[in-house]
């Protein structure tokens, strides 16, 4: 967990650590920046180029772009922005974390759209998750739910702490 403090914002970003829950430090499988695959794919695919056809070869793009696609879709770190008299920005940040995000994508709520910012609690098999929801109310009346940290879902500890700022 980090805050930024800008002199027109504050930035609450959780980062994506994938640590086991207890503070054990074991890192989760598949939360791993680089795997033996991952190594042994361009070797393995060397030996393959002279010995395939276009269709195989397309085949074999294909599905290398599927595995590169999947590789830097995750989620290093997910930030709610505080500007104080305008609104609150959820971010959500894509890519490898060994290269950094790659791309993101951002919610504007004004401050005027902004109903409530509340703490949800939901049961997911048998353990309690905590939400950080943003409760927009548009233009023609509708209300739509925009979920913080949707991605992480941090303990309640740190959902509390940017609730009580924001």
């Amino acid at each position: 967990f980090l805050v930024i403090e800008w002199p027109t914002f504050h930035e609450y970003r959780v980062g994506n650590g994938r640590l086991a829950r207890g503070g054990g430090g074991r890192i989760i499988r598949g939360a791993v920046a680089w795997t033996w695959f991952d190594l042994c794919l361009p070797l393995f695919i060397s030996f393959l180029w002279p010995k395939v056809d276009s269709t195989t070869l397309a085949s074999i793009g294909v599905a290398l772009s599927i595995f590169a696609w999947s590789r830097c879709n995750q989620v290093p770190y997910e930030s709610v922005l505080e500007f104080p008299t305008l609104g609150i920005q959820l971010e959500t940040h894509c890519g490898h974390p060994s290269l950094g995000p790659l791309f993101a994508s951002r919610r504007f709520i004004h401050v005027s759209h902004l109903e409530d910012f509340v703490i949800h609690e939901g049961l997911w098999r048998w353990d309690v998750r905590y939400f950080l929801v943003a409760i927009k109310r548009s233009n023609n009346g509708s209300i739509m739910f925009h979920v913080a940290f949707e991605n992480i879902l941090p303990y309640f500890a740190i959902l509390l702490e940017v609730y009580i700022v924001v």
